[in-house]
C-alpha cells in the first residue's frame, strides 16, 4: 500500500467515524429534545388532571350554595356556574399549592422509564 493509499484510507476512516459521531450526536440531541418535550407534556397532563380534580371537588362544595338574590340568580347563573367552577379548578392547579400535579407527574415519569 502506497503512502497515498494509506492516507486516503485513513481519511476515509476518519470521515466514517466523523459521520458516525455526528449521527450519534444528532440522535442524542433529538432524544434529549424529545425527552424534554415529553416531560413538558407529562407536566401539562398532570396539571390538567389536578385542575379537573379540583373542579370536581369544588363542584360538590358549591352544590349547597344558593344564588345571591341581590346580584345573582336566574338561568344565566345556573348555566355558567360549571364554567366558573372549572376556571376556579384551573386557577388552583396553576398555583401548584395542592401538590397533586407534582406527584402525578413523578409517577408518570417513573412509569415511562420502566
Amino acid at each position: 500500500m502506497s503512502g497515498i493509499d494509506a492516507t486516503a484510507a485513513a481519511a476515509d476512516l476518519a470521515m466514517s467515524q466523523g459521520r458516525q459521531s455526528a449521527v450519534q450526536s444528532a440522535d442524542t440531541a433529538v432524544s434529549s429534545a424529545h425527552g424534554k418535550a415529553n416531560i413538558a407534556q407529562v407536566k401539562k397532563s398532570a396539571t390538567d388532571f389536578e385542575a379537573v380534580f379540583a373542579s370536581e371537588m369544588l363542584s360538590h362544595m358549591f352544590e349547597g350554595v344558593g344564588a345571591d338574590p341581590m346580584f345573582g340568580g336566574g338561568n344565566g347563573e345556573e348555566m355558567f356556574k360549571s364554567v366558573l367552577i372549572d376556571q376556579y379548578g384551573k386557577a388552583l392547579a396553576q398555583t401548584g399549592k395542592l401538590g397533586i400535579a407534582d406527584k402525578v407527574a413523578a409517577e408518570l415519569i417513573k412509569a415511562q422509564e420502566r
